[in-house]
């Protein structure tokens, strides 16, 4: 085990908390132990909540499905493309061609009301406790604790659902509770309201990240940034069931307040969250070495309880060997859209973290691939420390759920909105960000505009180039009611790249580069014109000439605004519950 602490109690948490749904809306709860046992003691309190932590897990959680096949095709990157022909599984999905019967639909869809279930359970019994309020000190802190734990866990997997398929049935107690099970759907915005209701309450019952034993559980900043983020999605666009088209509400600003005031809590207890001064280090240093953060950038991470319970790595980023296998390995799905790459500055750090332009060779020379096949690389399989020696999909990588530059750059949307236009905290919450990208050089960011529609457009692109593979691009696009319009021009910028016209005219249709290098040196600058002739010693490759029109019109092929925004329910979940209505034109 590479986390021992909390890998080990989320495989006991699992084995004791088997009253879970086996499928969504088939909820007949079978467990070894009933819930007066489970709920007797702290110890046993402990593991249930972190049987609903285990939800999070997995291929059909953040360990593949929620983090690297639902976020995709967006303005950055894209999903699978080794295959122009409909597959109803992850290309479809990629392409925005979903059907109720798509693959990749059913299992997430059930592990999320899973971890709902498990979450409703812990939140009932856990305050029944004798212990909660007659305990020693101790047992009545951790039990609140674990309250608290188990209200953020439910809010993110409610999160999840909401922001993938809109209206959902919303249960807040155990299924053996319920009197009937065929539950309609729950209009979003009174199930998030009700969600920043309790984890308003959750922040009152967990302590800061200092407080507690290091490891990957819930702590106060985790909820302050997740009670943000659920705000300004709240106050954001959502496409809707009664007017089938993207709105948002007239209160939308109170929305933005809660998450300008949360944020600006977290930015006072700089004791507990900051920002690493190195971006790379979050992920080569962190995540790829299974090492959790010092700095508490990232507030929040899903453990992953084994190894087989996360493909980040292999699924994404580029191919790798191990040692005795002579095969190349990695999927490399996900694909940097060579109009984001060329979006950085040419000094900004982050570009170089975010994307991969190579695959590996047996002795992890850097083999640089064509630049549409270049793969996101925050997860990369050669940081992987200890290196993977094994050759199935397997990692066991966390994934990151919030990060500090997530809060800092949430604050300045916020008081943008706020105060029609950026204040100097706004200004100041950007800045960091984006000098903290350019190395800490603060001379080099350029100049931060200061009219609102100029600073929101800055923040637009901000959290592009600091979010790039994790999962939140597609989304924010979508509340801020810009995916349709991010989608339209990134194909026409794409055509300007492969036409060779401005701004992308002078860009290079080859590069060179030096083989046999564990690092990727080029021959010649990445924007000017390839050199002749030929520079010695380097291997060509394929650059913008390898752009097509079919490459282009892949990306987002099939999005269609005021419809896919939102996915369908499962055929499954309908055929399940009869009260369920399959709206957005599917």
């Amino acid at each position: 085990m590479k986390r021992k602490t909390l890998n080990y109690l989320l495989t006991i948490g699992v084995l004791l908390l088997g009253i879970s749904c086996k499928n969504y809306l088939n909820l007949d709860p079978p467990s070894a132990f009933d819930e007066n046992f489970v709920f007797s003691t702290v110890e046993n309190a402990r593991s249930a909540v972190l049987g609903a932590y285990d939800r999070l897990a997995g291929g059909q959680g953040y360990g593949s499905r929620l983090s690297m096949m639902y976020p995709y095709d967006n303005d950055e990157m894209v999903g699978v493309l080794n295959s122009s022909a409909p597959d109803n599984s992850s290309r479809d999905l990629s392409r925005y061609n979903l059907s109720p019967t798509n693959a990749q639909l059913k299992s997430p869809f059930e592990q999320l009301y899973a971890g709902v279930e498990r979450s409703n359970i812990c939140i009932k019994n856990i305050p029944m406790m004798s212990l909660y309020e007659n305990g020693s000190e101790e047992e009545k802190i951790e039990l609140r604790r674990l309250h608290g734990e188990a209200l953020t866990l439910r809010a993110q997997f409610y999160f999840e659902l909401i922001r993938n398929w809109g209206d959902i049935p919303a249960p807040f107690e155990p299924s053996i509770d319920q009197p009937d099970l065929f539950m309609e759907q729950t209009d979003r915005d009174i199930i998030y309201d009700r969600l920043i209701s309790d984890l308003e309450l959750a922040s009152s019952l967990i302590p800061w990240r200092t407080e507690v034993p290091s490891d990957e559980r819930i702590t106060k900043g985790a909820v302050k940034a997740m009670r943000a983020r659920l705000s300004l999605y709240r106050g954001g666009y959502s496409l809707r069931r009664a007017s089938g088209v993207m709105e948002r509400g007239s209160d939308y600003t109170k929305y933005y307040q809660i998450a300008r005031d949360e944020c600006f809590d977290i930015m006072q207890h700089r004791d507990q969250h900051t920002l690493n001064p190195s971006f790379e280090a979050v992920f080569k240093d962190g995540i790829c070495s299974y090492k959790i953060d010092p700095y508490g950038e990232v507030l929040f991470e899903v453990a992953m309880g084994r190894e087989d319970e996360s493909n980040l790595g292999y699924y994404d980023g580029p191919r790798f060997y191990v040692p005795g296998n002579t095969s190349l390995l990695g999927n490399g799905q996900i694909r940097i859209i060579p109009t984001y790459f060329y979006s950085f500055d040419p000094l900004d750090l982050r570009r170089d973290v975010t994307a991969a332009p190579y695959y590996n060779s047996p002795e992890y020379y850097k083999n640089v691939q064509a630049l549409a096949n270049m793969t996101s690389g925050k997860f990369r399989s050669d940081w992987i420390n200890p290196r993977l020696n094994t050759a199935n999909q397997s990692t066991g990588l966390n994934w990151p759920l919030i990060r500090f530059s997530d809060v800092l750059l949430m604050f300045a949307e916020a008081e943008n909105e706020l105060n029609d236009g950026p204040t100097s905290d706004a200004i100041a919450a950007f800045e960091e960000v984006r000098t903290r990208g350019f190395g800490g050089d603060s001379d080099l960011i350029g100049t931060t505009p200061t009219t609102k529609d100029s600073f929101f457009e800055a923040i637009v692109n901000e959290r592009s180039f600091e979010f790039g593979g994790e999962g939140i691009r597609k989304y924010d696009l979508i509340r801020w009611n810009l995916l349709g319009t991010k989608i339209t021009e990134v194909r026409e910028k794409l055509t300007k790249m492969k036409n060779k016209e401005a701004p992308y005219e002078n860009l290079p249709q080859y590069m060179y580069y030096k083989p046999s290098s564990t690092e990727v040196i080029w021959s010649h600058s990445l924007y000017e014109p390839t050199p002749t002739p030929a520079p010695t010693g380097f291997t060509r490759v394929n650059w913008i000439v390898r752009l097509t029109d079919t490459w282009i019109t892949n990306v987002a092929q099939l999005f269609k605004a005021n419809h896919s925004e939102l996915m369908p329910f499962p055929q499954s979940a309908r055929e399940a519950n009869p009260k369920l209505k399959q709206d957005y034109g599917y």
